[in-house]
């Protein structure tokens, strides 16, 4: 059985560092989806598809893969750049600015 085991990135919506430092065991699926003709919904047979185990380190992982004989594919995550700069939004309306403030 194949699996892949990643660090979730952030959400689009968000800013935050939540829910993005443990990494994820998520199983590849076994089977095609098929289209139900009455409904026009997709399904599938296969249950580990949607199973995805969290842990708090990539070793814990990997560990657990070997244990149960699983091949992984482990995706590193994509470290992104600093960029908050110093004063943030709160200096655009300063008192004290050196330049001055344009759309």
């Amino acid at each position: 059985m194949r699996a892949r085991i990643y660090q979730p990135a952030r959400t689009a919506m968000s800013s935050g560092q939540a829910k993005t430092k443990g990494w994820v065991l998520e199983f590849a699926p076994a089977d095609a989806r098929s289209i139900d003709p009455l409904m026009g919904w997709t399904s599938s047979s296969d249950t580990q598809s949607q199973v995805k185990l969290r842990f708090d380190t990539r070793e814990a992982a990997l560990d657990y893969a070997k244990e149960h004989g699983l091949e992984v594919t482990i995706t590193e995550p994509k470290k992104r750049k600093p960029n908050i700069r110093p004063g943030g939004y709160g200096d655009n309306f300063a008192t004290n600015r050196r330049t001055v403030w344009t759309h």
